[in-house]
């Protein structure tokens, strides 16, 4: 049941992830990581960690056209059956470049296998990989050999309390009911804003949007200067600030007077402090508030937030 996931999140810290075949791998300090949907945020989600860390994140068939040696290639499928990423494992390996496969069984699990390619095999919860971003990213930290990195995250399994943001969570979708979600971040935490998107979009079944400070404030905001016709139209959304502290004083300002320009056109707007004690602690303390807030506005809505029929069925469908 997703509420106990939600709720039981904290304990996911707590893995420790084993990498086998990994004996002759070193440690990299470039990586393409490879993954479709929830077994592809929390590369993002590094960024937010170690602004420099030099990442290319690929959501695609095949791999990015660019000079690729000297990178390690992260394959992430927690299903072990996506085809993209399956497409990715075979390009890697014709050109026998160094790759390392994160997933918790299907064919890319047996690919790795009969290859000798270093991975880590997580274990088969049964939940949605967008709920399994801790085992995704201790298992992704493992690969990359982030071990103080590991110590740190470790420490959520007890000090991260996902229950003491149900309540705002609960209020947060009582908000949002009938509108349509638009979550806004500065650049450094889009992860953090595409992921409140995403959680939107899987467990509550509706449609949401995201976008970044201050790229939105040179187009996106323009569609929603309601006037005439177009005001039925912008009042349908609701807007959610994700505010950081340590976002510069120009994003601030930007984050201010945006705001100001909503709330001034009669749209409904939410700022939502971005906190803790540290980056990690911030960072699924958004994430745990998201999960809530999904989870009740699913509950409104009256649909299986866990599930994704639509999903499954696009599978089938590709299948034939």
């Amino acid at each position: 049941m997703l509420r106990d996931v939600i709720n039981n999140f904290n304990k996911q810290f707590a893995y420790k992830p084993e990498l086998k075949n990994g004996s002759k791998l070193k440690k990299f300090e470039r990586f393409i990581v490879v993954g479709m949907g929830g077994s592809n945020l929390v590369a993002d989600l590094l960024k937010i960690w170690k602004p420099d860390i030099n990442i290319i994140i690929h959501r695609n068939y095949g791999l990015p056209q660019l000079k690729r040696g000297g990178r390690l290639v992260i394959l992430s499928s927690y299903s072990g059956n996506t085809e993209e990423v399956i497409s990715s494992f075979q390009v890697a390996r014709k050109e026998k470049l160094p790759m390392a496969v994160i997933t918790s069984g299907g064919r890319l699990l047996s690919l790795a296998k009969k290859h000798s390619v270093p991975y880590v095999a997580m274990s088969e919860t049964g939940i949605q990989p967008r709920s399994a971003v801790g085992y995704s990213l201790l298992a992704l930290l493992k690969i990359m050999k982030e071990e103080k990195a590991i110590k740190e995250t470790a420490r959520l399994a007890k000090t991260l309390r996902p229950e003491v943001y149900e309540r705002e969570g609960k209020d947060l979708a009582g908000k949002l009911k009938n509108r349509v979600p638009v979550v806004y971040a500065s650049d450094k935490n889009r992860a953090l804003a595409l992921n409140w998107k995403v959680r939107f979009n899987e467990t509550s079944k509706a449609p949401a949007f995201y976008n970044v400070w201050p790229e939105l404030n040179h187009n996106e905001m323009t569609g929603f200067d309601a006037r005439g016709v177009t005001k039925n139209l912008a009042k349908q959304f609701a807007f959610i600030f994700l505010k950081d502290n340590t976002d510069s004083a120009d994003i601030k300002k930007r984050q201010h007077i945006t705001q100001k320009l909503y709330q001034d056109r009669g749209l409904s707007v939410t700022s939502v402090d971005v906190r803790g004690v540290n980056i990690w602690q911030k960072i699924f303390s958004s994430l745990s508030l998201a999960d809530w807030t999904s989870y009740y506005l699913a509950e409104n809505y009256h649909v299986e937030p866990e599930a994704v029929p639509m999903v499954e069925e696009f599978k089938k469908r590709m299948a034939h």
